[in-house]
């Protein structure tokens, strides 16, 4: 079982940016998709962007132009760039397969307020 800690979370004003990162305890990145999750407050969990094995990316349409997934396969960790943050990014974000394998992590918390 592949072990994954997110981080890289915090409050951030309207505008600021964060860069969340994925660490996996073993190489999968490019052996398996990888994606970003989020869950808001009183709301379902939700994909943010995946990356597919060869590197396409796709994004949430809510994110789409501000964020940027990435990875670095020899340092087994997964990135997610988040700019131009809003209050609704708010939320825990998690990475995970995609599709995800229905076991989650601890997540990281972002939060977006003045």
């Amino acid at each position: 079982q592949v072990q994954l800690v997110e981080s890289g979370g915090g409050l951030v004003q309207p505008g600021g940016s964060l860069r969340l990162s994925c660490a996996a305890s073993r190489s999968i990145f490019s052996i398996v998709a990888m994606g970003w999750y989020r869950q808001a407050p009183g709301k379902q969990r939700e994909l943010v962007a995946h990356i597919t094995r060869g590197g396409s990316t796709n994004y949430a349409d809510s994110v789409k132009g501000r964020f940027t997934i990435s990875r670095d396969n020899a340092k087994n960790t997964l990135y997610l760039q988040m700019n131009s943050l809003k209050p609704e990014d708010t939320a825990v974000y998690y990475c995970n397969r995609y599709p995800d394998t229905g076991y989650w992590g601890q997540g990281t918390q972002v939060t977006v307020s003045s």
